[in-house]
């Protein structure tokens, strides 16, 4: 079919007077087309009216649509079943051109932000190495709206403790305070409701008003409204993580502010600028920080165990053990642990996130060599039966270190074998044990009843007088 430039060129070439040969040699149409064109006389594409194959069954593919969970395969062939004489092809074109099935198309539409008004903050896993190990870390990123000034933190985890500590670094790192931050209706800072419903919890509430500014929610499934936190999630993924491995988190999270800081240096094509150029204009809106910013902690009550340590997020620090069985504060920032048990006793740590079910050890909570705890050498099941019978002493200390089971078990199941069965039949069994190396004490056991039965009942034949 002709466009409306081409049919507009033949009308003119014809008006010049050129014959309808050339201008169908000119344009390589044919000269039928280029009469028929003259003959109309008109520029304008002519509509085609054709009969929907498939409008007749309008309200049955309507019907069918609903039950076939709009699986447009399933219609045509319950169609086809019922004697419709369609094909698939136009099934599918008649219901996109009619609008059944299909999703009505919005315009995305923008968002114009001033400077200084809004930044957006968001949260998103990914996979990152860390000290030779795999972990499922959390990416907490943070955008100027207007300069797409990018700062982002990985950690292992991503609680109100970690958000405010992230939240403090990115004010520090913009220098400045926005009027709003926006937030995708996350738990770690939603108490109830969303969007403009939201209600913070009150701790960080009272975080925001230290620092001057609000939180604020988009609507539930208005993911396009936090767009500009959204689209570096993938940039991060695929471009800082992409082949490299960290020794510490502390590394990862310096490799990233190095990455941000030459990110924001880049020209982006998207906004036709330079992030940092805008940031320039964008600083002059920003609220100052306050004068002071203190530093973010948790606080934890604890008892000092048995061992003479403190167990905090799964790690356990040590503390002196003359604390055992005390009740101390722990106070926890980003950096520190701070085990108190009063003004004038504080021990402090440098804390640790992974791995986990680890133990911290300071030098000074070590007892001197040689001076350590004294275990009960030897346990009191081994000193009966040593003194009961001297004779299984070698056997005894073979079995403490051969025996499959606890030390402490196997030596009270043969102080009970010793005591239960008679001397002589025990103190064989255990020399022919150990000189085939046998320290099964099940085994031992039967071996010792075995010389019972042997030894102390005779079986008589029962054809005879058991009086003679």
């Amino acid at each position: 079919m002709l466009s409306q430039a081409q049919r507009t060129a033949i009308l003119e070439l014809s008006a010049q007077g050129v014959s309808k040969h050339e201008i169908a040699q000119v344009l390589r149409v044919s000269r039928l087309t280029v009469r028929k064109v003259l003959r109309e006389n008109s520029t304008n594409v002519p509509e085609i009216q054709r009969a929907e194959k498939a409008e007749p069954y309008r309200e049955q593919i309507l019907e069918l649509l609903t039950s076939c969970k709009g699986n447009l395969v399933r219609v045509h062939e319950e169609l086809v079943a019922g004697g419709a004489a369609l094909s698939y092809p136009a099934l599918t074109g008649f219901c996109r051109r009619q609008g059944i099935g299909q999703t009505p198309v919005v315009p995305s539409g923008q968002y114009h932000f001033e400077p200084g008004v809004e930044m957006q903050h968001d949260t998103s896993p990914h996979t990152v190495e860390v000290g030779g190990r795999k972990y499922k870390a959390q990416t907490a990123s943070a955008v100027l709206c207007y300069s797409r000034m990018l700062f982002f933190q990985i950690n292992p985890t991503f609680q109100r403790f970690d958000c405010k500590v992230f939240l403090t670094d990115a004010l520090r790192h913009t220098g400045g305070v926005v009027e709003r931050v926006m937030i995708d209706n996350t738990h770690v800072v939603v108490l109830r409701g969303t969007g403009r419903e939201m209600i913070p919890v009150p701790e960080m509430e009272a975080f925001a008003e230290r620092f001057g500014f609000r939180f604020v929610a988009h609507q539930i499934g208005d993911a396009n409204r936090s767009a500009r936190v959204e689209r570096p999630f993938s940039f991060i993924e695929n471009n800082f993580l992409a082949g490299r491995t960290f020794a510490s988190w502390e590394d990862l999270n310096q490799q990233a502010r190095q990455w941000c800081d030459k990110v924001n240096s880049t020209y982006k094509k998207h906004i036709r600028a330079v992030p940092r150029e805008l940031f320039a204009v964008e600083r002059l809106h920003l609220k100052p920080l306050p004068a002071w910013i203190p530093e973010v902690y948790r606080l934890h009550q604890r008892t000092v165990d048995v061992e003479g340590y403190v167990s905090v997020n799964s790690i356990r620090y040590s503390v002196p053990v003359a604390w055992i069985g005390h009740r101390v504060e722990v106070r926890e920032t980003r950096a520190k642990i701070e085990i108190e048990m009063d003004a004038r006793h504080i021990v402090t740590h440098a804390r640790t996130v992974t791995p986990l079910s680890q133990r911290v050890t300071l030098a000074a909570h070590r007892p001197p060599r040689g001076e350590g705890v004294k275990r009960s050498d030897p346990h009191p099941e081994e000193k009966a039966i040593v003194e009961a019978a001297p004779e299984a002493a070698l056997y005894v200390a073979a079995l403490k270190q051969k025996s499959r089971k606890v030390v402490a078990l196997a030596l009270r199941q043969l102080l009970r074998l010793l005591r239960e069965y008679p001397r002589e039949p025990f103190l064989a069994a255990v020399q022919e044990a150990a000189r085939y190396g046998l320290y099964d004490l099940d085994r031992l056991e039967r071996m010792i009843l075995r010389r019972v039965a042997r030894d102390y009942f005779l079986l008589l034949d029962p054809d005879t007088d058991p009086h003679d």
